[in-house]
């Protein structure tokens, strides 16, 4: 078979820590090239990861890569992803999507006028507690679903990218805070576990403690609540923080008529099935990692690449295809929009 040529715009974390190293695990994929503003950031991949450092964006557009990764800061992800739509690649979009209804709208028809792969990069649907969670609530383990509790709350992005002042503090740069560095993640798995989109809206965002060297607060959003109601009755909280200063949270628990599944909740086991006659059953298919983890040279294979790979090679869809991540952004701006109106938004779906 021959090699699906890949690139990779954007050369910090994301693409170090993730993107590159599973692109090069995939025996059916060809590294060919990255590109960056920070040349010498896009070098150092090429020269530990193969492939060219592109000196410009358009170079890389110009070379033979059918497929790249956009891993750059929120605020140009619609931009990059159209243009390179539009030269005939297929895309896979780091999370947040974009930062406006309007973008995210736009990226979807492109990839449909284009006839190319467009996947956002929101890996909890492969992770095997919550792929094997989503099969257990199919089947009516824990009968029907009633509501469910579901938080993302670490010590925030400097830990990740090492920098106090990094752009995700920016509001110009990032537009948003926690809610969608953190938040499109968990909104995104409600919809994948419970097997139907949220429907309305009710949030709090705030910046409560994150500071830049300044000592001024940041300008985005630093903790989110929310509650979240589905079309069929379910509700349930959601709460993300960039100021948990303990141990990673990143847990999911629904709530059923016979029974409850929790997820990542017990240090010991991924999975936790709580029946309603007493009966406990304790799985660990997994091991969700932390930022510290894959800071400290841990990797664990996320599955996006390899979707995003096998989706292009074999035609299929994929269930990170932008036209299913889209309904995740809309849960964030209908929550940023019940924030600043103090009032629940309902989210209308075309």
């Amino acid at each position: 078979m021959q090699k699906l040529k890949v690139a990779i715009i954007g050369c910090g974390k994301i693409a170090s820590l993730r993107h590159a190293p599973e692109y090069q695990m995939n025996p059916n994929v060809e590294i060919v090239g990255f590109y960056d503003v920070d040349c010498t950031r896009a070098k150092s991949l090429s020269e530990y990861f193969g492939g060219q450092a592109f000196s410009s964006l358009s170079d890389l557009i110009a070379s033979d890569a059918e497929a790249v990764s956009v891993c750059t800061a929120n605020i140009h992800h619609a931009q990059n992803t159209i243009q390179l739509l539009k030269a005939g690649k297929h895309v896979l979009c780091e999370k947040p999507m974009a930062v406006t209804p309007h973008e995210c709208e736009e990226m979807v028809l492109e990839a449909k006028k284009c006839g190319k792969h467009l996947l956002i990069g929101l890996n909890q649907r492969f992770s095997a507690a919550h792929t094997q969670a989503r099969e257990m609530i199919v089947r009516g383990d824990i009968g029907k679903a009633l509501s469910f509790h579901t938080c993302f709350a670490h010590p925030g992005p400097e830990i990740w990218t090492g920098m106090n002042n990094t752009w995700f503090f920016d509001k110009h740069i990032a537009a948003f805070g926690a809610m969608a560095d953190l938040g499109v993640h968990k909104v995104d798995l409600i919809h994948y576990l419970l097997g139907e989109h949220i429907s309305s809206v009710t949030a709090q965002l705030r910046t409560i403690d994150k500071k830049l060297p300044t000592g001024e607060l940041i300008s985005v959003d630093d903790n989110g609540m929310c509650i979240l109601e589905t079309p069929s009755g379910v509700i349930g909280q959601l709460h993300v923080s960039w100021t948990n200063y303990g141990q990673e949270d990143n847990s999911t628990t629904i709530y059923g008529t016979e029974g409850v599944i929790k997820l990542y909740a017990d240090p010991d086991h991924s999975l936790v099935l709580e029946k309603k006659d007493g009966t406990v059953i304790k799985e660990n298919p997994d091991h969700q990692l932390t930022n510290e983890d894959q800071l400290a040279g841990k990797l664990q294979n996320t599955g996006v690449i390899d979707e995003f790979v096998s989706a292009i090679l074999d035609n299929r869809p994929s269930r990170l295809d932008a036209s299913e991540s889209i309904h995740a952004m809309r849960d964030l701006f209908a929550s940023a929009q019940s924030s600043d109106f103090g009032k629940k938004i309902h989210i209308y779906e075309e």
